[in-house]
């Protein structure tokens, strides 16, 4: 079952692709049906940078166990970091 139900937030970061590193500027998650993983539906997380065309996306594929472990990890990682450490206002 397709959710359609899309999560986009704004971001700022760099990602690799094949062409090299790009500036991303955007987010998405979604329940959908993968593309490459060996599963029906994934949580599927894009960072994006539109401006740059297509090639310039970073795609994720994850289980809803490994979707939510990466949560998890990002907010044991950041919780541990001096706050404000990685901040915008660096």
């Amino acid at each position: 079952m397709c959710t359609y139900l899309t999560e986009k937030f704004a971001l700022e970061g760099s990602g690799k692709g094949a062409r090299g590193w790009f500036r991303l500027n955007e987010g998405t998650v979604y329940v959908d049906h993968p593309v490459h993983a060996p599963y029906a539906h994934t949580v599927n997380i894009d960072f994006r940078n539109p401006a740059l065309g297509a090639s310039a996306r970073v795609a994720l594929e994850l289980t809803e166990e490994d979707a939510l472990a990466l949560a998890d990890a990002i907010h044991a990682a950041v919780k541990s970091a001096p706050a404000g450490l990685a901040s915008r206002n660096q």
